[in-house]
């Protein structure tokens, strides 16, 4: 009873219009106190403070202002580009193009709000320019960006693999399957879709425009390459891979391509502050909530809860994905994610699911859930550059949602799909 109460009153709040953040933090706080235990609230600030620190964790603000100095620095232009001359004949055309476009761009940024931002100015204007519906455009754009948090880098991967202690290098390789798969599904939509409509194609392209799109663009398609494959070859860890990111996407933005100049780079910082500091706080008030839940057994009791329905993994699996679904549409990704797996873990232990198979399916959870109203993030990006209202938008995204749904039941109940290229690259 009393968890149900706690996830009632978190929600009640979220609904309320309370950020995240401090939802979490009064439910938190305001248990303690009802409980009798006030006592304990003095350390809420080490809490937080335990939480947001480590070294795993540095590498979201770095992965955040790679991201904004490749949208600043012509990056996404050029890989557009690229991607209308490998699939824009296609039918569906442009469509096509902008998921190939986001599975390109997803080995760059690592987060889905930035690349909807970023390529989805470049990728509605020119579908619409070509004779695409404003609604389609912006739903495929919206549904393509959260590819970018599924291929690596990916920093809901870092954050799951910091709290459980899963190597974040096989969770990284992990992603690159499931990643695909969401973008070919979307691309099986987009022909169905462009084909009832009767959406516009590219012409063939010349082998001339092939290669002169591929070489305006080598130097942005070499990012994905640098920062796996020196994961992969020991070079460096992935927090120091998002410091070589970083680098990168300065060099190639603003000493090779000269899109951006210093009197730019405090605006970008701080832009990437703002966002490191909104993921980072949730995190840090979801670790003083997630005390709360251990303080008085709540994973336990979740345990003895769900066992009680079954005891086949299959339908363990079948609840779990059901309430990651309810919650994404209430609260953030990252909050998601942090506050319910110190309660699924001990799950997922005890009836031995593979834990890098359990975060793929998490991160799939949440990417939905950036997808669904009244608190997808993705849906309110693209709306706010797009002026697609969220209704309309809501409607046109549901062939994309089944396809990543699709994916997610993929790997939660074949895990082989998602499990062999970690175990091929990286076996026991």
């Amino acid at each position: 009873m009393l968890t149900v109460a706690i996830f009632c009153v978190l929600v009640g709040l979220v609904l309320l219009g309370v950020p995240i953040f401090a939802a979490m933090g009064l439910t938190a706080a305001g248990c303690f106190v009802l409980l009798g235990d006030a006592s304990v609230l003095p350390l809420m600030a080490q809490r937080m403070y335990v939480s947001s620190t480590g070294f795993t964790l540095l590498a979201i603000p770095f992965f955040i202002l790679a991201g904004n100095l490749m949208n600043f620095g012509g990056i996404t232009e050029r890989v557009f580009n690229f991607a209308r001359a490998l699939v824009g004949h296609m039918r569906g055309g442009l469509g096509h193009v902008n998921v190939v476009a986001c599975m390109i761009f997803s080995g760059m940024s690592g987060a889905a709000v930035a690349e909807a931002a970023g390529l989805g100015v470049v990728e509605i204007k020119a579908m619409t320019e070509n004779g695409y519906d404003r609604e389609f455009s912006a739903a495929l754009t919206a549904a393509g960006s959260t590819i970018g948090p599924v291929i690596p880098p990916s920093i809901p991967f870092v954050v799951y693999g910091s709290m459980t202690g899963v190597s974040i290098i096989k969770l990284f390789i992990a992603g690159f399957v499931p990643g695909i798969l969401m973008g070919l599904s979307m691309m099986v939509a987009v022909y169905f879709v462009a084909r009832k409509r009767n959406y516009p194609i590219d012409s063939w392209p010349s082998w001339n425009r092939l290669w002169t799109t591929f070489k305006a663009s080598v130097l942005a398609l070499m990012m994905p390459v640098i920062i796996v494959g020196g994961i992969l070859a020991g070079i460096f860890t992935p927090t120091e891979a998002a410091v070589v990111a970083t680098l990168y996407a300065f060099l190639v933005g603003g000493v090779i391509y000269r899109q951006f100049g210093l009197k730019d780079i405090p605006g970008i910082v701080w832009e990437s502050v703002k966002q490191s500091v909104r993921v980072l706080f949730i995190i840090a008030t979801a670790g003083f909530f997630s005390w709360l839940m251990i303080h008085q057994c709540i994973p336990e009791k979740v345990i003895v809860g769900l066992t009680g329905f079954s005891d086949r993994p299959w339908v363990i699996m079948a609840i779990i994905i059901f309430i990651l679904l309810v919650l994404g549409c209430f609260m953030e990704g990252i909050a998601v994610l942090v506050i319910t797996i110190p309660v699924f873990m001990p799950l997922i232990e005890r009836f031995q699911i593979d834990p890098v198979q359990f975060g793929i399916v998490m991160i799939l959870c949440s990417m939905i859930g950036l997808l669904t109203p009244p608190v997808g993030m993705c849906l309110y990006a693209v709306s706010g550059i797009s002026g697609v209202p969220i209704g309309r938008l809501t409607r046109e995204l549901w062939p994309y949602l089944l396809g990543i749904f699709a994916v997610t039941l993929l790997i939660a109940y074949v895990p082989e799909v998602g499990l062999w290229l970690p175990n091929l690259l990286m076996p026991e």
